[in-house]
């Protein structure tokens, strides 16, 4: 495993062990907004016995939702991070009557997507789904193409991610502390794609018909370092970057968390914006 996708699953296990759905609000909107657009779109289908790829399921709140309506499916749900998987099983299990086992047609892995799906058999799947995963994804472009060939023809792949809109006021923030350094500033926190660039790949990949809806959502919070706190509870994290020569990251925040405040904050509290993004496509028949 990779240092980076080793960061990832311990980042992700603490949070399933800590309080990420308390704090994973604008996740389980993403997770309705997914469950809705692809029951919508497969209602006139054969679903009932069809063979579903979940791909980061964390706690499993978007895997209830499937199961609640295609109860018979074969869901296979893959996350890199153990805890997660345990509180998924957890949450499926407290939502069906205690007399009844856990759906048997469930089948939960840890596991990296993008190494399991070079494994993976050629069109196993109808529907591929995905909430506010790939973000995460370190070679995008080859996943999509891998995820195509898991599907059989005519298949959907559907999922949501955050656009390159996502705390805007955070990276502007940043940028001033740095530039009232006289330094160049510096990312802090995932390269987000457009949504222009995801559907992009889609089409590169050779899914048909690629599609996407892009939605801003603004949430409040009362103090930056509330919504820093936030962010680390569902497994994210603001600092990326690692500051150097004559500022340290202690005086980078401190700067950060002023220029922030002044910005995008009144007596309220601080918003921060998140650009949501649902992108779908479908394997050629």
């Amino acid at each position: 495993m990779s240092d980076r996708l080793d960061t990832i699953r311990r980042r992700f296990s603490r949070s399933a062990a800590g309080d990420y759905d308390a704090h994973a609000h604008v996740q389980r909107t993403m997770a309705e907004s997914l469950a809705e657009f692809v029951i919508g779109r497969n209602a006139s289908n054969h679903m009932e016995n069809a063979k579903i790829l979940e791909i980061g399921c964390g706690t499993g709140a978007l895997t209830l939702m499937l199961r609640n309506v295609w109860p018979n499916a074969e869901i296979t749900a893959l996350d890199v991070a153990p805890a997660m998987l345990e509180a998924a099983k957890r949450r499926l299990r407290a939502a069906v009557p205690t007399q009844k086992r856990l759906n048997p047609d469930i089948q939960f892995l840890v596991a990296d997507v993008e190494a399991w799906t070079r494994q993976a058999a050629c069109g196993s799947f109808e529907l591929i789904v995905s909430n506010a995963c790939f973000q995460w994804l370190a070679h995008p472009r080859e996943t999509l193409c891998e995820l195509k060939r898991l599907l059989r023809p005519g298949g959907m792949l559907a999922f949501t991610t955050f656009g390159a809109e996502t705390f805007r006021e955070l990276h502007t923030a940043f940028e001033l502390a740095y530039r009232a350094q006289g330094l160049k500033p510096q990312r802090h926190g995932l390269p987000l794609h457009t949504a222009k660039e995801w559907n992009a790949m889609l089409a590169a990949a050779g899914f048909m018909n690629p599609r996407r809806r892009q939605n801003v959502r603004i949430e409040r919070y009362p103090t930056v370092r509330d919504f820093l706190h936030a962010i680390k509870a569902i497994g994210a994290s603001a600092s990326v970057a690692s500051p150097s020569g004559r500022i340290g990251l202690r005086r980078l925040f401190h700067d950060m968390f002023q220029h922030y405040e002044t910005r995008y904050g009144d007596s309220n509290g601080i918003l921060a914006t998140y650009e949501l993004l649902l992108l779908h496509g479908f394997a050629p028949k």
